[in-house]
């Protein structure tokens, strides 16, 4: 089996460092090494970079000696360098902070989603909600009418196995026949692809109007640990939610912290992302 890598970007702020955290968290439960990655502008910043890079793999060494931490940096902008090095490495995942006080941590909304939107590979997105010591025991997943909203499946279904979680599906509430039978859909096919991988499963139905609002709203209310969402940013949304519901997700008031899968041209398969 090839080895599993996760990827995790940092500018050494504080909400980087709980980006490193859950990074940490799923590396040992996945038997997966950590890259950690910092991005500089000019060259003459490369060797600064690699001492801060040594001095912080040496904390996590210290605190957590199982893990494997490897440094890397990458000369030019966090919008290219970020998804360039994640396909260079073969990452499984990007668990990225946002919403810091410093640094280029400071983008939000727009430019989260450009970084996210320039990688293949999926991200987890973190403010300053660190991760529970058994992982992340409650995943919610909005189900809306899009056909790519099935492909994040895969990957809950592969998160869910190896935390043992809960998957809590929501679903907005139509009135229009065909809207309900294309929802309708949407809910078998995610509870059967579920239901056969053992995880324990709960579907709500919410009201459709203020959609965004319902699902933080549950998120909060369950203590989820993560919402699973799709970036459509590049695709056409079916009227459901706005183009800032990726934004308004990933830097929700509730800080919790936001898994954001970009579509493929492929459907769930059953194989791959953090694949036992």
């Amino acid at each position: 089996m090839k080895s599993k890598s996760i990827l995790v970007p940092t500018d050494f702020t504080q909400v980087a460092k709980v980006a490193v955290e859950h990074g940490i968290k799923l590396a040992k439960t996945i038997q997966s090494e950590i890259i950690l990655l910092h991005v500089v502008k000019d060259l003459a910043d490369v060797d600064g970079a690699e001492k801060k890079l040594d001095a912080e793999i040496e904390l996590i060494s210290n605190g957590e000696p199982g893990v494997k931490v490897t440094p890397a940096v990458r000369v030019g902008n966090i919008f290219d360098d970020i998804g360039e090095t994640a396909s260079a490495v073969n990452a499984e995942l990007i668990i990225m902070g946002t919403h810091g006080a410093s640094g280029w941590q400071k983008f939000m909304g727009s430019h989260a989603l450009k970084v996210i939107t320039n990688s293949s590979v999926p991200f987890i997105v973190v403010q300053n909600k660190g991760v529970k010591e058994t992982g992340y025991d409650d995943i919610v997943v909005p189900l809306d009418l899009s056909q790519e909203t099935k492909q994040k499946l895969e990957l809950v279904g592969n998160m869910a196995q190896y935390f043992k979680s809960r998957v809590h599906l929501l679903v907005p509430k139509e009135t229009d026949e065909y809207l309900v039978h294309k929802v309708n859909g949407n809910i078998v096919f995610a509870k059967k692809y579920l239901s056969d991988l053992d995880i324990k499963l709960f579907t709500k139905i919410v009201p459709k109007s203020g959609f965004t609002t319902e699902i933080i709203r549950y998120a909060s209310g369950v203590d989820a640990d993560l919402i699973a969402i799709m970036n459509l940013q590049k695709n056409s949304i079916m009227g459901l939610m706005g183009s800032s519901y990726e934004q308004h997700m990933i830097t929700n008031d509730t800080q919790i912290p936001v898994m954001c899968v970009n579509p493929l041209e492929a459907t769930v398969s059953g194989g791959s992302i953090l694949a036992r």
